[in-house]
């Protein structure tokens, strides 16, 4: 038997034993890709397992993280500090093995995976980071950045839409750096892909602008190969369609019955035997010898690219001083923009933005991005920044086209790559399309930026589908989002602060109508709740509110003081006022207030929290009819007289 296949025969056996011991877990597919992946962590894969953020390595995305069996077995027999023991504990509580591919917890895994389809959005957005960098920083004779990106993905995921945005996209992009291994297998979960597919993957993929290669033995170590050899001479972006069998060696293979389940004792011995393999957790020397050999070869690599770019660093001094600055995450003086920008002031929220990000963007390089096609309505772009194409990879903004998921899974896969700080933009009402994407995000705590405007009911004509009503509270929901509704340009400002200052993902709520002057206070801001009009004694009311309320919590208050004490609070950010010692939440929320009011466009019941039950919450609780702006706002109830009668009312009983 060649070393290949007995290498092959192992990693099946390893991948079926690990998730026999879990009881759980996919044989099916774990077992149909094993070919192809050890094809390509063999023979193309560039790494280095004592550096394994070596910024030139090549990106491996397992879309199908279900798949991520025989990932962690790859890992482990190639060096990864993943031990034959994590795959025994492989799905258990607090292990480096999780039940699917979790970033930061496994070493090696360059992305959380698990929804289908998301991880090709994220390759196509690391694709995009790199060829940005290589052409920023490439120069004749130095390649220093000319990595591949890899996906593996199945029927399911090419069954998203997620993952269709992408590719059309990727194509259009001509990402030639990226190559789609796909898994075909002809078997979903409820049966054959008859039952709900029958589209020609070759001829979409072309029409997409792919090279598209046929690999019919995608069961077959060499030919898995050779597939990947001619894709990276491509230039275009490549699907390898691999033919395999699912579940491949046991009893069930080719059905659907072996997708989700794990081989039972007596049938996982039976499955050993044909391989060949009668040890329990355990790699024979000749495997692991073999398999090292691509690990030395990595270093070896990664040791003479440390060369190459010290040559580089004398040949090309400006530019190599430029690449060092990229990662350099330059101080920016928010002290001093926050003295600069009161001529911001009456401008709506969106506007406001533009001008902020803009001066962001100056001062850091890293700050790159785009829209769901609505530039000219969200005013999210660097101006004098270009726009990516294949023919300007230097652009810093990127037309997604009206692709909102992938758009924000694409922003994954670029914050993921090195040191960028992408962003992306649509209405908030859209927000609803990214949500998957924006979730992940939030569980990898990536430093990605949305830019949400057309925040409230004041949209107006354009009627109940373009009215964010649930949006907020959707955001605020998720774990590890920081929500930012700035009243004026001082908030915004300080919201920025915060968002490049600290990881995870942020969004900014920003309006398109003009927001009234308010004063707010930049400093206080960032704790995300603060006094902006304190009342003169101990309040009697306080009303709470974020963004455009803010003005009009200003005008009740102005009516309402003449007979009680009112104290007004700015709410930019709930998350970020959680985050502040008790001392200071009780302070701004004074509890001894004989009422609390909230006015905020939105449903969001998290404001009970603060106001308490027997407090007011003025929202948004039903769609609205279409019709101009503001009377769409006063209609909801969102106006001073209705607020002040209602108030007055509680007060009195």
């Amino acid at each position: 038997m060649k070393i290949y296949e007995k290498t092959l025969n192992y990693v099946k056996s390893l991948t079926a034993q690990s998730i026999s011991v879990a009881k759980s877990g996919h044989t099916g597919a774990s077992l149909g890709i094993s070919a192809m992946m050890l094809a390509l962590f063999k023979d193309h894969y560039n790494f280095d397992i004592s550096d394994t953020d070596f910024l030139n390595r090549d990106r491996i995305v397992l879309s199908l993280g279900h798949a991520c069996p025989v990932y962690y077995t790859l890992l482990s027999l190639f060096g990864f500090d993943v031990s034959l023991q994590d795959l025994k504990n492989m799905r258990s509580y607090g292990s480096k093995t999780p039940g699917h591919p979790e970033y930061k917890i496994t070493d090696g895994v360059e992305v959380s995976t698990g929804p289908l389809g998301q991880g090709v959005a994220n390759a196509v957005g690391m694709a995009i980071a790199s060829s940005m960098m290589a052409e920023r920083f490439n120069s004749v004779g130095f390649p220093i950045i000319n990595n591949y990106t890899y996906c593996i993905a199945g029927d399911g995921c090419l069954m998203e839409g997620v993952a269709q945005e992408a590719c059309s996209l990727a194509g259009n992009l001509n990402l030639n750096k990226l190559i789609l291994l796909y898994d075909s297998n002809d078997v979903t979960m409820d049966g054959n892909i008859n039952l709900s597919n029958k589209e020609n993957v070759s001829k979409k993929f072309k029409a997409m602008g792919w090279n598209v290669i046929k690999c019919n033995k995608g069961n077959d170590f060499k030919a898995c190969s050779r597939a990947i050899k001619r894709a990276k001479k491509s230039s275009s972006p490549t699907i390898i369609i691999f033919k395999t069998t699912i579940g491949i060696g046991t009893e069930k293979e080719g059905t659907s019955s072996i997708h989700g389940v794990a081989l039972k004792e007596d049938e996982l011995k039976v499955f050993n035997k044909k391989l060949g393999v009668f040890e329990n957790f355990y790699v024979p020397n000749d495997v692991r010898d073999w398999c090292m050999e691509s690990s030395r070869k990595g270093k070896l690599n990664h040791e003479k690219w440390n060369q190459e770019l010290a040559v580089y660093a004398t040949s090309n001094p400006e530019l190599y001083k430029q690449f060092i600055n990229f990662f350099d995450k330059k101080k920016i003086d928010f002290e001093k923009l926050s003295r600069n920008i009161y001529k911001l002031e009456g401008n709506s929220g969106r506007e406001i933005n533009k001008a902020i990000l803009n001066l962001i963007a100056e001062k850091l390089t890293q700050v790159v991005g785009g829209t769901a096609d609505v530039l000219h309505s969200t005013y999210a772009f660097v101006e004098n920044g270009g726009h990516y194409s294949t023919a300007n990879r230097r652009g810093r903004n990127i037309h997604f086209g009206v692709r909102e998921h992938a758009m924000g899974a694409i922003c994954n896969g670029i914050a993921l790559y090195e040191d960028f700080i992408p962003f992306c933009s649509t209405f908030l009402s859209f927000s609803n399309y990214m949500l998957p994407a924006v979730r992940l995000a939030c569980s990898m705590k990536l430093k990605v930026l949305y830019f949400f405007t057309h925040d409230s009911v004041m949209v107006g004509k354009d009627g109940v589908s373009h009215q964010p009503i649930e949006q907020i509270a959707n955001l605020r929901n998720l774990i590890g989002m920081t929500v930012f509704r700035p009243c004026d340009q001082n908030e915004l400002l300080a919201g920025y602060n915060c968002a490049l200052n600290y990881s995870g993902p942020y969004s900014f709520i920003l309006s398109r109508q003009n927001l009234e002057a308010v004063d707010g206070k930049y400093k206080e801001a960032m704790q995300g709740g603060y006094i902006i009009r304190p009342s003169q004694k101990e309040a009697e009311v306080v009303i709470f509110a974020s963004g455009s309320e803010v003005s009009l919590a200003l005008k009740v208050a102005n009516e309402l003081s003449k007979k009680h004490e009112v104290s007004i609070v700015s709410m930019p950010s709930i998350e970020l006022f959680e985050r502040q010692t008790q001392s200071y939440q009780n302070k701004i929320l004074q509890k001894n207030a004989k009422l609390r009011v909230a006015i905020e466009a939105s449903n969001d019941n998290i404001w009970y929290k603060y106001i308490g039950e027997n407090g007011l919450f003025f929202g948004v609780n039903s769609y609205q009819c279409s019709g101009e702006g503001k009377e769409v706002y006063q209609k909801a109830g969102l106006n001073e007289k209705d607020i002040l009668r209602l108030i007055n009312k509680k007060l009195s009983n």
